[in-house]
């Protein structure tokens, strides 16, 4: 039994290094047969996607509030830019602390509810702060913060270049994806793992369990915010849009679509979703219609989500 557990190891580590490769190979090469723009958005919610799946998929809590962080980053990235002249980077910094506190309050209320007690009150402060963004003047109400400079990256690169811009991106989603890669195989990753099958046995092993859901909802949250923030500078705008419900309804879907608790379900999750909205605009509001019957259909055929059978079909861990 040991010598399958060692063998197996190695070669479930071994095809999430050829996923992670391929992966890479993609997205430098997408840019020749796919709009860069497009791609960029996609890979701002795919980093969304993946900071949401690093809660519900390796510590089992559901947040319905999850567009709290990245919709208010993005306001603060966008404001701090366009207003406050912040170069691209420090207004991405700034996005990403503002979804790191914001993460910090709400969890130290949320974290010891669990169920849908925790996503009732994650949703209930993601509404107070919608409502609050509607009134709030610097947020530009239902225009948005609109026009805002991408600027020079380190005050050398300009990001008005297409390409510059697209790697810029490619780059932080790279390194919050290889971060959280990170976080799930340390240590810390195994213990939340163990909250989330059994919190009650974690908490007699002596592990002080809330301050391990608190440490990963804010890293979270934080993650969140950097998506957002980005999002804010490629595609120049931060609306109420960011910030509504159904942006958190979004990328619960990107995560159940893709593959709940897979390493790349939330990157396939987050395209097909993106992508989809992109070719069906020209049907309007039947866009949330034909969203919901694929849903369906998804959850019925594929209810480990794509990722999720392909990796159970090759007995691999993607």
């Amino acid at each position: 039994m040991k010598q399958d557990v060692i063998k197996t190891a190695p070669a479930k580590s071994r095809s999430e290094m050829i996923g992670f490769v391929l992966m890479v190979v993609v997205l430098l090469a997408a840019p020749l047969f796919v709009y860069p723009v497009l791609l960029m958005k996609v890979l701002c919610f795919a980093l969304f996607a993946c900071a949401f799946n690093l809660l519900i998929g390796y510590v089992g809590l559901l947040s319905f509030g999850h567009a709290l962080y990245f919709g208010w980053a993005s306001y603060v990235s966008a404001y701090a830019a366009k207003t406050w002249g912040f170069t691209p980077e420090l207004a991405i910094v700034a996005g990403t602390l503002v979804g790191a506190g914001l993460g910090l309050v709400a969890g130290v209320v949320a974290i010891r509810r669990q169920g849908i007690y925790f996503a009732m009150i994650t949703l209930a402060l993601a509404q107070m702060m919608y409502f609050f963004a509607v009134q709030a003047p610097f947020t530009g109400g239902e225009d948005g913060i609109q026009a805002v400079p991408r600027g020079h990256l380190f005050g050398l690169i300009d990001l008005s270049d297409r390409n510059a811009m697209y790697l810029s991106v490619v780059a932080i989603f790279l390194g919050g994806f290889l971060l959280i890669y990170r976080i799930i195989h340390s240590p810390f990753g195994e213990v939340l793992k163990a909250i989330r099958e059994n919190e009650a046995r974690a908490i007699s092993l002596g592990y002080k369990t809330d301050r391990y859901k608190l440490l990963a909802f804010v890293l979270s949250t934080a993650l969140a915010g950097t998506a957002g923030a980005t999002k804010a500078i490629v595609l120049q705008l931060a609306s109420l849009t960011d910030v509504h419900w159904t942006m958190s309804g979004e990328v619960v879907l990107m995560t159940l679509v893709g593959g709940l608790g897979t390493v790349f379900g939330p990157v396939v999750g987050a395209f097909v979703i993106i992508v989809m909205q992109n070719e069906l605009a020209q049907f309007g509001q039947w866009v949330q219609v034909i969203q919901g019957g694929i849903f369906v259909i998804c959850v019925l055929l594929f209810r480990r989500g794509i990722v999720g059978e392909i990796a159970a079909l090759l007995r691999i861990r993607l």
